[in-house]
């Protein structure tokens, strides 16, 4: 499962192949994939992957902890990157902080025919915030 798991992570990390995004994610997911409760194809995930590349520069993985049975893994993963573009969240854009950031992440993976068919993403997006030095919403 290592193998499948650094492969994943290297499309999701490399910039090199953004433009053949979706060709490289149809290796690892199904079309459509359920990703918390809601399908996604693999054109949204693409859209993902390089709205990611936009904000965050040298992007790197590391895998903190693996459970996998047959037909379905958990996986805690740190993605490393520096803020260098502008980050889109249901906040706003924070502009670039030229800041080193951890997007700390739990994927739980269900597999079918040998690609991941539904995600439960559990991120600390309240971390990479704080990160990016946002300070929250305003009380009015």
């Amino acid at each position: 499962m290592t193998a499948f798991l650094d492969r994943l992570f290297q499309v999701w990390t490399d910039s090199d192949g953004l433009d053949e995004m979706k060709d490289r994610l149809a290796e690892f997911y199904a079309d459509p994939v359920r990703v918390n409760g809601s399908d996604l194809s693999l054109s949204d995930l693409a859209t993902r992957a390089r709205a990611l590349h936009a904000a965050f520069s040298d992007l790197r993985s590391e895998v903190l902890q693996v459970v996998d049975d047959t037909d379905s893994i958990a996986v805690a993963f740190l993605i490393h990157g520096r803020h260098t573009g502008p980050y889109e969240t249901g906040f706003g854009s924070i502009q670039p902080t030229g800041s080193d950031v951890q997007i700390r992440t739990i994927d739980l993976l269900t597999l079918s025919n040998g690609k991941i068919s539904t995600i439960w993403v559990i991120a600390d997006d309240l971390g990479t915030l704080r990160q990016l030095g946002w300070q929250g919403v305003a009380a009015s």
